[in-house]
């Protein structure tokens, strides 16, 4: 009887020991990666578990799913139908009402070529489907890549319909007469997404909400890019405005100055060129890892995310069918716009400003800006600041250095020298835009703030007359 009470005994003096030994170590280490998540409002970077799982990172850089819902897999066309015309909204799914449009805008151009107004107006029309086609096809194929690769991929489809238009107003431009047009479209298509659309998503995202909150990583690499940018875009005009004025005393021609500023346009569209590589490397490679960590805590805070869930999809082989589809459609109605806008512009008294600064880009980004505001509606700020800021980068530091770069190439004299008034625009919406970022939170007021900024750069731009330089000696 002694000798088994002093088993027991021991056996409780050994777990009492135990017990003190794991509560010293649970002491001493750091809390569960759940619970440090869960101690802030975002995740941070671990640079030690993206040390040790280094490998399992890049095998997900190239994960592709290939299924629909409930591993449906090839091409089902009554279904993709119906995929394609739900959308993953109901604004979307409205906006699909317009398909009717695209097939009359196609065929007035061949059966009245006379007609432009028509023309335009059916093709202006007939572009925010297809784009809208385009967004959705592209935010299918997003789910089924890496979160990162995936929003660039979006984007950069999107950001075919700019490049589309660019190029053809390119090949189109005799003796320069469309390059304000493109250089009004390059930097219209920043101000949309920096204002316009960031602006909706604010306000359509803070409407029930006291705020919203979004990760530093997202908001200072994107505003700090597009500063970059944008003084990069300044830097040819304010060389010519400043050499150009009668209060310099330098003794230089007009054609000498021109050939200057094309030159170091040329030049700096390279360097852009530079930084958008740095930009792809950075969030591919470097830092991926940061970005996914931020998108998938932006998928646990959807609202709708059940919703989603249930929700039919396109599998990878109707993705690709639906792109090709889309691009087709919106490609052909671009160029068909492009052939009218010297019409419009010369027979309607539009300006060049208003219809390259507003008109194009609010028809070519269609499909992000209706993206971007769904996802701020349903809680998913960050996602919504990719769509938002990404393609303002991209049209900065690729699109337009690329237009420069293929005028070169046609001997067209298209370069940087945007008019003082509308670079200055820019760069003062991304300065009041970068500090809204900068608390890493939005109200609806924020967003209100920034549309009506756009509406007042709307009606200036309307009154704005064409600046045509002259030919003689400057002083």
């Amino acid at each position: 009887m002694d000798r088994r009470s002093s088993r027991r005994a021991q056996r409780a003096s050994a777990k009492a020991s135990q017990g003190n030994a794991d509560l010293g170590r649970t002491s001493n280490s750091s809390p569960p990666a759940e619970i440090r998540q869960s101690s802030t409002l975002l995740p941070t970077h671990n640079n030690e578990k993206v040390g040790s799982d280094s490998s399992l990172s890049r095998r997900r850089m190239f994960r592709v799913d290939t299924a629909g819902e409930s591993g449906r897999r090839g091409i089902h066309p009554i279904h993709f139908l119906q995929v394609c015309f739900k959308s993953t909204c109901t604004l979307s799914m409205l906006v699909n009402i317009l398909w009717p449009v695209v097939p009359a805008a196609i065929a007035i151009h061949f059966a009245r070529p006379d007609l432009h107004v028509w023309i335009f107006a059916l093709n202006y029309i007939a572009m925010v489907p297809s784009a809208n086609l385009l967004g959705f096809a592209g935010g299918e194929l997003a789910k089924k890549l890496p979160k990162v690769l995936g929003v660039l991929l979006e984007t950069t489809l999107s950001s075919v319909v700019e490049v589309v238009l660019f190029m053809v107003l390119i090949h189109n431009d005799n003796n320069g007469q469309l390059i304000p047009v493109i250089q009004a479209a390059i930097l219209g298509s920043v101000l949309a997404n920096l204002l316009l659309c960031l602006g909706m998503c604010f306000f359509f995202g803070g409407i029930g909400r006291s705020e919203q909150s979004f990760h530093e990583a997202v908001s200072e690499v994107g505003s700090g890019l597009l500063l970059v940018a944008g003084f990069g875009l300044l830097i040819p005009s304010a060389f010519y405005a400043a050499l150009a004025s009668n209060s310099t005393n330098v003794q230089i021609t007009r054609p000498e100055l021109n050939r200057a500023t094309l030159t170091i346009s040329r030049a700096t569209a390279i360097i852009l060129l530079c930084a958008f590589i740095m930009y792809l490397v950075y969030n591919l490679h470097s830092h991926h890892s940061i970005f996914d960590e931020v998108l998938e805590f932006d998928e646990a805070q959807d609202e709708d995310r059940e919703k989603e869930a249930r929700r039919t999809k396109l599998t990878l082989t109707e993705c690709l069918v639906a792109i090709v589809i889309s691009l087709t459609c919106v490609c052909m109605s671009a160029v068909f716009l492009v052939q009218e806008i010297e019409h419009i512009v010369e027979e309607r008294g539009v300006s060049d400003n208003f219809m390259g600064l507003i008109l194009v880009p609010l028809v070519e980004k269609a499909a992000e800006h209706l993206t971007a505001i769904d996802e701020a509606w349903d809680n998913q700020i960050n996602f919504a600041l990719f769509h938002c800021l990404g393609p303002s980068i991209q049209t900065a530091l690729l699109n337009a250095p690329l237009a420069v770069i293929v005028g070169w190439g046609l001997d067209k004299d298209l370069g940087l020298n945007f008019e003082i008034f509308m670079i200055v625009l820019v760069v003062l919406a991304i300065l009041v835009v970068g500090n809204f970022l900068r608390d890493g939170k939005s109200t609806w007021l924020e967003g209100g703030l920034c549309v009506l900024i756009y509406v007042i750069i709307a009606v200036t731009t309307w009154y704005y007359p064409k600046v045509e330089p002259t030919e003689s000696t400057l002083p």
